[in-house]
């Protein structure tokens, strides 16, 4: 399949989010390869360390199905261009967990930052080479999300306080629960991007958990519901695939209330200088004047 054939963003979702921010540990490794004995002959070291290697062809369209990885390897040994409009595609279409590329000794005089990978690896490393890789690419990674990670994101009129763990909407506090506020946040993080619901029971509810996806819906309903039906927008629905977070603008002030604001001014100061009846003010009379006037009368 040609990758051109792959809209940007249809993968996006799918790789990149089986370990939370700050933790360096690799467990789980997805190796993207179209050789028939992937553990012999792409990279035996791999064969000798403890992580899980899950494989799956050198396409685009074949990681839709695949669980989250904390690392993602690209088989470079032969087809090279193949490969790197692969890498440049996961690249551009988020995936956020470290991306390394293996190739042959002959195959480094290609690589450059075009790639868009976070290593390079060959074939003939070994085991405490590709392990020492690893734990720097994904330790970097994690590292970064720290520090990127703001106390307070905001979108739209949404603000949400890391520190107090409030979320306030057009400056009002919404009255969450600690999941359905955990829940708001990851996907406020993430904006545009979808997660599945298992995706969201790993990371909001943690790997131990054991309930079904149903308990996702129920917290994007009430969290729908306390947002109002003028901000529920803010948590999508990807048909058949999850939830995502869609950024919010600035909601504008009603044209009548702004009016009435601008007028406002204008309209006290009309009444003042007319009396208040809309007109100009009446002149009063004198009392003297009033008093010669009856005594010259007939």
């Amino acid at each position: 399949m040609d990758l051109g054939d792959v809209a940007p963003g249809s993968i996006r979702v799918f790789v990149g989010y089986g370990r939370r921010a700050g933790e360096a540990n690799v467990s789980n490794l997805l190796l993207l390869t179209n050789a028939l004995e992937p553990s012999a002959q792409v990279l035996p070291a791999l064969g000798l360390l403890l992580h899980s290697v899950r494989v799956a062809p050198a396409e685009a369209t074949a990681l839709i199905d695949v669980p989250p990885a904390d690392a993602v390897m690209v088989d470079a040994r032969r087809e090279l261009a193949h490969a790197k409009g692969l890498c440049r595609l996961l690249r551009t279409t988020g995936v956020t967990c470290p991306l390394m590329v293996i190739v042959t000794e002959g195959g480094l005089a290609a690589m450059t930052a075009e790639w868009g990978v976070d290593d390079v690896l060959l074939d003939t490393a070994g085991p405490a080479e590709v392990e020492a890789r690893l734990r720097m690419a994904v330790g970097r990674l994690a590292l970064q999300a720290v520090e990127d990670v703001p106390d307070e994101i905001r979108s739209g009129d949404l603000a949400i306080d890391e520190a107090t763990y409030t979320a306030r909407l057009r400056g009002r506090v919404l009255d969450l629960t600690f999941k359905e506020f955990e829940l708001l946040k990851y996907l406020a993080q993430h904006p545009g991007r979808v997660f599945s619901r298992a995706q969201l029971l790993q990371e909001v509810w943690g790997y131990d958990y054991f309930g079904g996806t149903r308990t996702v819906d129920v917290h994007v309903r009430r969290l729908r519901a306390k947002l109002g039906a003028e901000n529920e927008a803010l948590i999508g629905t990807v048909r058949n695939v999850g939830y995502r977070f869609v950024p919010g603008e600035p909601q504008a002030e009603p044209r009548a209330e702004a009016r009435t604001r601008t007028q406002a001014p204008a309209e006290t100061a009309k009444t003042a200088g007319t009396g208040g009846t809309g007109g100009p003010r009446p002149e009063a009379k004198k009392p003297e004047a009033d008093a010669r006037a009856r005594s010259a009368g007939p």
